[in-house]
């Protein structure tokens, strides 16, 4: 499919006012995507478990207007007018316009909130774009009835890309890839979708505990992270390991082998990180808590056979990935080890989902 496919025809404005609520979840990846072109296309194939908890709700009042030249719209983020986000989400309107003709049409009044803290090192660009991008295509559903649910669904996750490239993994789950790779025949760069494969049972319910090392602002923007990719002497050979490491965690996920999953998913974490301390300029995102959370991990693995594992996104917080009958004896450990390391105290408890639901 290319993108002229998500360009409608002869659409007719009939409808005057309507409002959807979407709530969509952000996502964890287990390869990790750093590097990407424009407009928003990864330089290599990710993918990633889909959460539950972690969350944005946003509601989108749609009223139609005489077409206008710019989109029309008004920003609430957690019941306040956020004018500081409006640019982002600006841009992203100037680049669905000729997908999404009708955000010319109607003025927009966006009231998002999120389930968890905003710049915590969770991917709230993942959930708060995808969350958008889920109630445009309501919008679209009601101005055209006639399109699919897999439509639906997969011009929801090109049209979340252009915001973010990870929200293009937050319309379903509870695996999905992201990016075109010779392994999926229906992957893509343009948008998400679901594993294909059988996914052995002891990752049902997987579980993901973020541990909240810091949630301020982030020193180093992933917009900015990615853009040093560009002339990064180990880029190449990025981006090949992970399109390589997909391949090897496709068949893990098949076959079950979690002591190769820990092996892999803990190799990309470090390894991103790795490219941002090599890139030029080079910066670091872990604090010294993340590394004395990892460091009791690894020792919490060695002396009971534990099959926990932690990732990493651009930022300090620690995922704590482990199956669901290992739930009890991890969330004691959190409490009487980890929860030391973590402003506050504070962590989340979430699993992998299935994406975005309607409410």
């Amino acid at each position: 499919m290319n993108t002229t496919s998500f360009i409608p025809k002869d659409l007719k404005f009939l409808l005057k006012d309507t409002t959807v609520t979407w709530k969509t979840p952000s996502n964890i990846a287990l390869v990790k995507y750093w590097g990407k072109t424009n407009p928003q296309l990864p330089k290599n194939t990710s993918i990633s478990f889909t959460l539950s908890n972690c969350h944005t709700t946003t509601k989108i009042i749609f009223s139609k207007i005489k077409k206008v030249q710019q989109a029309d719209f008004e920003l609430f983020f957690e019941g306040k007018k956020k004018d500081d986000f409006k640019p982002k989400i600006a841009t992203f309107f100037e680049r669905i316009a000729t997908y999404c003709p009708y955000v010319l049409e109607y003025k927009m009044e966006i009231h998002s909130e999120n389930s968890f803290p905003h710049s915590s090192g969770i991917a709230s660009s993942a959930s708060g774009m995808s969350a958008i991008a889920m109630c445009l295509m309501s919008l679209e559903k009601e101005l055209n009835p006639a399109i699919s649910e897999e439509f639906f669904n997969q011009k929801a996750s090109f049209l979340a890309r252009l915001g973010s490239g990870s929200a293009s993994r937050s319309i379903e789950g509870p695996l999905v890839i992201w990016g075109d790779h010779p392994d999926f025949d229906e992957s893509s760069d343009l948008y998400g979708i679901k594993f294909p494969h059988y996914v052995h049972s002891i990752f049902d319910n997987y579980q993901d505990t973020i541990l909240l090392v810091d949630k301020g602002e982030k020193q180093v923007s992933s917009t900015v992270g990615h853009n040093l990719m560009h002339d990064h002497p180990y880029a190449e050979n990025r981006f090949k390991q992970a399109n390589e490491n997909l391949s090897k965690l496709s068949k893990i996920l098949q076959t079950g082998n979690i002591k190769e999953f820990i092996k892999l998913v803990e190799s990309e974490a470090l390894t991103l990180h790795a490219m941002m301390l090599t890139s030029d300029p080079y910066f670091i995102l872990m604090k010294p808590n993340t590394l004395n959370i990892i460091n009791e991990i690894w020792s919490y693995r060695e002396k009971t056979g534990s099959n926990v594992c932690f990732t990493l996104d651009a930022g300090a917080n620690v995922h704590m990935l482990y199956p669901e009958n290992e739930k009890e004896q991890i969330h004691s450990f959190i409490e009487s080890k980890l929860a030391q390391y973590c402003q506050k105290g504070q962590f989340i408890h979430d699993f992998a989902g299935l994406g975005a639901l309607s409410i």
